[in-house]
């Protein structure tokens, strides 16, 4: 039985390209123009569809309008969001409103048929009656949760590199998973059922790296009781993952060097050198290269090394892959933790961990759904399932309206946003209908030149179209209707500025309008 797919956006180009990428995968695609369109659809085909791809910005009623009437009607289907401009505030906003997913524009047809894939697995209730796969040592390159672009190019490079023994250098922050990464490569490999021995060279006293690298023969030094064959001897015919690479000490570096060159090593105490057969993967959180410069980090062991370097982009780089790891970790812990049911992820909780910026990455990630899952009181995990990230993030407003920021339901203090700063949603009050109707007037501050007011007179937040309105107008003065520069700045096409131009009835060309900008 055909999947039924409804697209929405207001854009016939991308209406088409959608299309295609749909219907190139097996699915059945309806396309709407706007959010009041689409509506019309979901009543004419009933329970057909399966999926949503929902442009947020469009006219007559956008993406974020169509999410709330859907919460309204108590639609539940999972939607997957676009954007082309706003940021990761416009995300958290859609996240909020309940969207499953977002992909950003230019979008390739590949990111949308995991992100239509991943919609479909969803099913509520197939989690509990699944168990989920428990982790081993052996990772293969579809174990690695990832849908986003930075991380496809990842495991890209990583596939290339797993077919030959090229040396490997996985650059990144801590946490992002560079021995995930260096497992699947070893999976990927000639060498999948050999040893994958892991050496963290930076928890290792200066002293005895040589020996746990190289081993030691019997009254080698002092304290040497026993024969130790080292790391490498233990990875012979396998790899060796050498992580922190940039605090292995000088001394260390030279046997090292000597290791890759000649593929043999000296075993401490020993009368000869020793042949191993080692694919070597480096991994590092360092700049090696001001390392190198520092005389930190030998040249020429750099060179060696870094044949094949591969970047990993922080979990903030690539906020797409939150709401598919929070997900996995979800159902991963609710399985060790026996639960019948794996708690769902609220929309706000959601839109709170793919707002935050994560300096842990993947493992701080990892940990706080840990947490949550572990001390979840029902059968969901909502914000306050998650205070120590809430407590992080200035001004976010919790699901019951209160703000953690200042613990203050009465009053909360909007910040002016600048012209040139401006976000495309404020992400404080991009809340819940709970926020929405519990919060009362907010203190609005007088407003500096050159700002837009966030509060109207009847102390709510404006509307969208109306600050966005003011903004275009401010922009046709301060670039004296240059329109090519006025688009430019403003992130959008000239196609769509004049578009925008005529919904709101502006004409620039209009000396009587452009005094209006003097009361922005």
């Amino acid at each position: 039985m055909s999947t039924h797919i409804l697209l929405i956006d207001d854009d016939p180009v991308q209406r088409r390209l959608l299309r295609h990428a749909v219907e190139r995968i097996g699915h059945v695609a309806h396309t709407a123009e706007n959010g009041r369109q689409g509506l019309e659809a979901l009543g004419r085909l009933g329970d057909k569809v399966s999926v949503i791809i929902l442009d947020l910005m469009m006219p007559e009623m956008n993406g974020l309008a169509f999410l709330n009437a859907m919460k309204d009607r108590g639609i539940d289907i999972p939607v997957i969001v676009q954007t082309g401009q706003g940021g990761i505030e416009t995300v958290v906003m859609a996240m909020r409103a309940g969207a499953f997913d977002f992909v950003v524009k230019p979008v390739s047809p590949e990111r949308i048929g995991t992100a239509v894939n991943n919609a479909l697995k969803l099913d509520r209730n197939a989690a509990a009656r699944t168990p989920v796969r428990s982790r081993s040592s052996t990772i293969r390159f579809e174990d690695i949760v990832a849908v986003s672009p930075a991380m496809a190019r990842v495991m890209e490079l990583a596939k290339r590199a797993s077919q030959s023994d090229i040396p490997v250098v996985l650059e990144g922050e801590s946490g992002v998973g560079k021995e995930m990464v260096a497992r699947a490569v070893q999976a990927g490999s000639d060498r999948a059922n050999k040893p994958f021995v892991t050496v963290n060279c930076g928890a290792i006293p200066h002293n005895l790296v040589e020996s746990i690298l190289f081993g030691h023969e019997k009254g080698a030094f002092t304290g040497a009781t026993e024969k130790h064959a080292g790391k490498f001897a233990e990875a012979d015919g396998g790899t060796l993952f050498l992580d922190e690479i940039g605090d292995l000490p000088l001394d260390v570096q030279v046997k090292l060097l000597r290791a890759i060159q000649h593929g043999e090593i000296e075993t401490i105490g020993a009368r000869r050198t020793q042949k191993v057969d080692v694919r070597l993967i480096s991994a590092t959180n360092k700049d090696l290269i001001a390392a190198v410069k520092n005389g930190e980090f030998r040249e020429d062991l750099y060179y060696r090394l870094n044949v094949f370097p591969i970047t990993i982009p922080a979990l903030r780089r690539r906020k797409e892959d939150i709401p598919v790891l929070a997900r996995t970790f979800a159902e991963r812990f609710a399985a060790g933790q026996k639960l019948e049911t794996v708690p769902e992820i609220t929309p706000a909780a959601m839109a709170l961990l793919t707002a935050f910026d994560w300096p842990g990455n993947i493992r701080q990630l990892e940990n706080s759904i840990f947490r949550a899952v572990v001390l979840a009181e029902g059968h969901a995990l909502d914000v306050g399932d998650f205070p120590q990230i809430a407590a992080q993030i200035p001004g976010y407003i919790s699901s019951d309206g209160e703000s953690i920021f200042t613990g203050n339901r009465d009053v909360l203090q909007v910040p002016s946003m600048a012209v040139n700063h401006l976000p495309s949603v404020f992400p404080d009050f991009a809340g819940s209908d709970e926020v929405r109707h519990e919060t009362r007037p907010a203190v609005v501050h007088s407003v500096p030149d050159g700002s837009l007011q966030a509060i109207g007179p009847d102390g709510e937040v404006r509307a969208i179209a109306v600050v966005e309105e003011e903004l275009i107008r401010f922009a046709l003065r301060f670039y004296r209707g240059q329109m090519s520069e006025v688009a430019r700045r403003l992130g959008i096409g000239r196609s769509t500025l004049y578009r925008k131009l005529k919904d709101y009835g502006i004409d620039p060309d209009d000396p009587m309008r452009a005094r209006e900008l003097e009361r922005v």
